[in-house]
């Protein structure tokens, strides 16, 4: 049990008795009291710290001596919070919200460098009193995220998960908080609208008379300092995603004034290990919005009917958790011709007349959808329509500029000698996935680190192309062998 510094029942200096106790540190405890207060006790050493620093002005604070200790005390009534951040306390309302953002920007103007992870809030003041332990430094912004979740490690830049975890208040409310705190919103906070309930009957003949106002849209700040998707080895790919998903996902005030509300979906076409599925990956990771697969192995059954009903439930996941993403791997699986022999009867008819219709609602709810296939001509023509799938790109394999730019990109993260000669093995990986150029650097420095060297050198990537040459060998084995043994005679 922690140490009480006062027993329960001290006589305070304003005629209150100390209560229990509620939250402590090693140099503060706060206590409840039987009146209108709670007590913060303070170290001296402490207290003496912010003071300096301006957190609190010396007068605020009296001195109570028990025994041989000493301390500094401060009341804050009970109407307001007092409590340590790495509590984990949820506040109950907007405004609450509203006041630890407050505090949290004024505390961090009296000084730039000290963490307020440890800090005691002190609503009454407006204050955060940082309580300067040897633990790592945290930035504002997670801790404003940490407070407003009820405890919960997050970056107010997740502004889409946040405000998951905050659902008790609208998208707009929080945009709001973040802003009181400081930081900017993210560009595209404007795309997670309230849900609104259902008027009233009241509600609307009043609507009928009077326009019924909407709830503001947290709008966008710092577009232009949005950074970029990167795609190294995909320079035409990396454009595409920047100029028709990017920039209107991050940009959706300046589009939307011209009819463009949200990216079309997009197909990507072409041959096994071409890196489709590294390019989607890569771009759901940017985008951070909740992402649904639909491929065989997910929704795919035998039974009749049931393939068309899962189908459906992605769907409605992603449209009630949008903005979100849609991957359709492997769509020849199901969005194959109709008119095709091969196709499974009535039942695949179902399957593709089911995307028919909810590829469009999808996008109208913020759903963004990409599709990958090795068999475009397999596709129905119907699903490759302008109003489903307005761009249809084709992923070649990588060309010796593309291999040239993932090379570099990857050697640029690694220590390297200074006499590399990367020609050949760019020539040797030409037309290859680039998975195997990302393998060929990897295992270099794998086998640079298994001789002892400091750097990545030619000799190690040479080996490399080697290795990925020979590929895996073919009958070999790990684990145990059993062999029939003879009978005895």
């Amino acid at each position: 049990m922690k140490n009480l510094w006062l027993p329960k029942g001290y006589d305070l200096p304003d005629k209150s008795k100390i209560g229990q106790l509620r939250y402590s540190g090693e140099e503060w405890q706060i206590f409840d009291t039987n009146a209108s207060n709670n007590i913060l006790l303070v170290k001296p050493e402490l207290a003496k710290k912010w003071i300096d620093g301006s957190f609190l002005e010396e007068p605020l604070f009296g001195t109570i001596t028990f025994g041989v200790e000493s301390f500094l005390y401060l009341f804050s009534n009970k109407n307001y919070v007092i409590a340590p951040v790495e509590n984990g306390y949820r506040p109950k309302s907007k405004a609450d919200a509203l006041a630890f953002a407050l505090a949290l920007k004024e505390s961090r103007k009296l000084s730039k460098d000290v963490s307020f992870h440890d800090a005691i809030y002190v609503e009454q003041y407006s204050r955060l009193l940082p309580a300067y332990t040897l633990t790592p430094q945290v930035d504002d912004d997670v801790v404003l995220g940490y407070w407003i979740t009820g405890g919960v490690v997050i970056s107010t830049k997740s502004f889409r998960r946040l405000a998951n975890l905050t659902g008790w208040m609208p998208a707009s409310d929080l945009a709001d908080i973040i802003k009181t705190a400081g930081f900017s919103v993210t560009a595209d906070a404007g795309l997670l609208l309230t849900k609104r309930k259902p008027l009233s009957q009241s509600e609307t003949k009043t609507a009928a008379v009077k326009d019924v106002v909407e709830p503001e849209r947290p709008q966008p700040e710092n577009t232009s300092n949005i950074k970029r998707f990167k795609l190294p080895g995909r320079p035409h790919l990396e454009g595409f995603f920047n100029e028709h998903v990017i920039d209107i996902i991050f940009n959706a005030e300046k589009y939307q004034t011209l009819g463009i509300n949200f990216p079309s979906a997009i197909v990507l076409h072409g041959p096994p290990g071409c890196g489709k599925t590294f390019a989607v990956e890569r771009l759901v990771e940017f985008i951070d919005w909740p992402s649904y697969s639909i491929d065989s192995g997910s929704v795919g059954s035998p039974y009749i009917h049931e393939t068309g009903k899962k189908i459906s439930e992605v769907f409605n996941k992603a449209i009630d958790n949008a903005p979100s993403i849609i991957i359709i791997d492997e769509m020849e699986s199901f969005l194959s011709d109709r008119n095709l022999g091969g196709s499974s009867g009535l039942h695949h008819i179902e399957e593709v007349a089911e995307f028919l219709r909810r590829i469009p609602e999808a996008i109208k709810s913020r759903v963004l959808i990409i599709a990958m296939t090795n068999q475009i001509d397999m596709i129905d023509p119907a699903i490759l329509r302008r109003g489903r799938f307005d761009h249809v790109i084709k992923v070649e394999m990588p060309s010796k500029e593309e291999v040239s730019s993932l090379i570099e990109s990857l050697l640029s993260k690694l220590p390297k000698a200074a006499d590399l000669n990367l020609d050949k093995a760019i020539n040797a990986l030409i037309g290859k996935p680039l998975s195997d150029s990302a393998f060929a650097i990897r295992e270099a420095a794998r086998l640079a680190a298994k001789a002892g060297k400091s750097l990545l050198d030619q000799e190690s990537i040479e080996n490399a192309l080697d290795t990925l040459s020979k590929g895996r060998e073919k009958g070999k084995h790990m684990g145990f062998k059993w062999e029939k043994q003879p009978e005895n005679e």
